[in-house]
């Protein structure tokens, strides 16, 4: 299929699902859920066409084991042991998309900034701060995937030093973008939740696998033509 027509599908089931989940329609979740990052590797595989690039396996792992997290966090209600798994496989995508920025960076010879650390730092201590009095058992593993989503998003915020800036802006944005749905997820889950909770995950979830997946695919492009 054609890029646009993935992208197209995206849409359809990304929003099919947010409305299922308003609605509280289990099964509509269940069908569109996993068709989400299905359409997305879709999409990437479309863009940069037949060009090989040792940058795509990361950004293909990443997708599977989003893919994986997203199926095995629908049956989270029915054992909890399914939501620590989830976590798992979203934590092994991270670090997935982590060597592809790093990688990025090496290419690109960005440097190191010290201040984007810091930043990193207080979003984490803050949200640990906030959540830790109610995590119990999950105390550990979530500090873990913390630590690691924080890392992610620190170097997708140097992503924005590379050549082209407008690719770095969708990588930046789409990590953002995860931060801002894991740390609402975390929030509704363990601290207060709030009605829209769902609708705010999966739509900042979403956009945020397309930017990354927009910016991967634009720089695989780029990088190839010069």
């Amino acid at each position: 299929m054609k890029k646009q027509t993935w992208i197209l599908l995206f849409a359809i089931v990304l929003i099919v699902n947010i409305v299922g989940g308003i609605l509280k329609i289990q099964l509509i979740d269940f069908v569109s859920k996993p068709i989400i990052i299905l359409s997305l590797t879709g999409y990437f595989l479309s863009q940069p066409g037949k060009i090989k690039s040792p940058f795509k396996k990361w950004i293909l792992m990443a997708l599977l084991f989003s893919w994986l997290g997203d199926v095995l966090l629908m049956f989270q209600q029915k054992d909890p042991l399914f939501f620590l798994l989830g976590l798992s496989s979203f934590l092994i995508a991270h670090i997935f998309y982590i060597i592809f920025f790093y990688r990025v960076g090496i290419e690109e010879k960005v440097r190191v900034n010290p201040w984007l650390l810091l930043i990193v730092a207080i979003y984490y201590i803050a949200l640990i701060t906030l959540l830790s009095p109610h995590l119990g058992e999950m105390k550990v593993p979530v500090f873990i995937y913390g630590i690691v989503i924080s890392f992610m998003f620190m170097l997708a915020m140097h992503m924005l030093s590379i050549k082209n800036k407008r690719v770095g802006q969708w990588m930046m944005a789409g990590a953002l973008l995860f931060v801002i749905s894991d740390s609402t997820l975390a929030i509704n889950k363990f601290y207060r939740g709030f009605e829209i909770a769902g609708v705010v995950v999966m739509l900042t979830y979403g956009l945020a696998q397309l930017f990354i997946i927009e910016g991967a695919s634009r720089y695989i492009s780029f990088s190839r033509k010069e």
